[in-house]
């Protein structure tokens, strides 16, 4: 038997496992609402994740696709990265998949020859760890410059609020130690 078939036949014990593994990786509190809360609506978090492995997977007995592949790792990614994770906790998700997949065919590998489809395999596993990882650092920086336009934002309502700008954000004097212009929350000397 070839290693796909073995695969498809295993599908939903190795994605039962590995969504457990994932689960796993949160506090308990939120462990067991995502594990226990099956409402799509009430979980989205719980059904990206479950969705976005099941079609990682089918990628995977497919040939990986990478447009499809991206896609289905940003949805995981894009939770993950916005959570308090680090980096290496947010994507060790994808990792477990080959310790899962050699436990499930335990007996399989060893009765036959599959040695190097099992390799191919989780060298496309582990290139998924590397997509994820520029999705993540993507997702990130994102969150980096949304963070630095509020607290620009805020800056320049503040020196609105001090009148050393006008609504119109043209610039106004004030006396000080030094005399200063300020427009638009850039400080002149």
């Amino acid at each position: 038997m070839k290693l796909n078939s073995l695969l498809a036949d295993k599908k939903a014990s190795i994605l039962e496992k590995w969504f457990d593994v994932i689960i796993e990786s949160y506090p308990p509190d939120t462990s067991n609402f995502l594990k226990n809360q099956s409402n799509r609506f009430a979980n989205p978090a719980g059904s990206a994740i479950s969705q976005g492995i099941e079609n990682i997977f089918d990628e995977l007995l497919r040939g990986l696709n990478q447009g499809n592949t991206l896609q289905f790792l940003d949805n995981i990614v894009r939770i993950r990265a916005v959570q308090d994770f680090t980096p290496s906790q947010a994507l060790s998700f994808i990792f477990p998949l080959k310790r899962i997949i050699r436990e499930e065919l335990t007996v399989e590998i060893a009765g036959s020859q599959l040695s190097d489809e099992i390799l191919a395999l989780e060298s496309k596993i582990d290139d998924l760890a590397l997509s994820a990882f520029d999705i993540y650092m993507k997702c990130r920086e994102k969150i980096y410059e949304i963070k630095a336009n509020e607290v620009k934002s805020m800056t320049f309502r503040l020196l609105q609020m001090a009148n050393l700008i006008n609504t119109e954000g043209h610039e106004s004097d004030f006396k000080g130690n030094d005399k200063l212009k300020i427009k638009r929350g850039e400080v002149k000397k």
